[in-house]
């Protein structure tokens, strides 16, 4: 099992950077794929991006291709969400994620960070 803590949400300006962290814990680091999601007020729950657990392979949703990176650093159990160019729409809570395969993280982790949340303004 894989404790995931998110931190780096707040509030920017429309067109702005911002960059989420996600620290784990629990188990060796490498072992799981990583992912980032986001639910918006009435909304559900989306896909964002994720990493497979060697690091080589990301994906990205199509609202957020160009903008937002997945990176993930094995040395300090750790993974992170670059965001630019942020847009009003961007507005959620944001979810870590883990999964035992690379594939299950885009469909159904098994594990999941109590979110963060991320305000853009106009």
């Amino acid at each position: 099992q894989v404790q995931l803590v998110e931190s780096g949400g707040g509030l920017v300006q429309a067109g702005g950077s911002l960059r989420l962290s996600c620290a784990a814990s629990g188990r060796t680091f490498s072992s799981y794929a990583m992912g980032w999601f986001r639910q918006a007020p009435g909304k559900e729950r989306e896909f964002v991006a994720a990493t497979s657990r060697n690091g080589r392979s990301t994906y990205y949703a199509d609202s957020v291709k160009g903008r937002f990176t997945i990176s993930r650093d094995d040395a300090k159990n750790t993974v992170y969400l670059q965001m630019n160019s942020l847009k009003p729409e961007d507005t959620a809570v944001y979810y870590c994620a883990a999964a035992e395969t690379d594939y299950s993280v885009v469909t159904a982790p098994g594990y999941w960070g109590k979110g963060t949340p991320v305000t853009v303004s106009s």
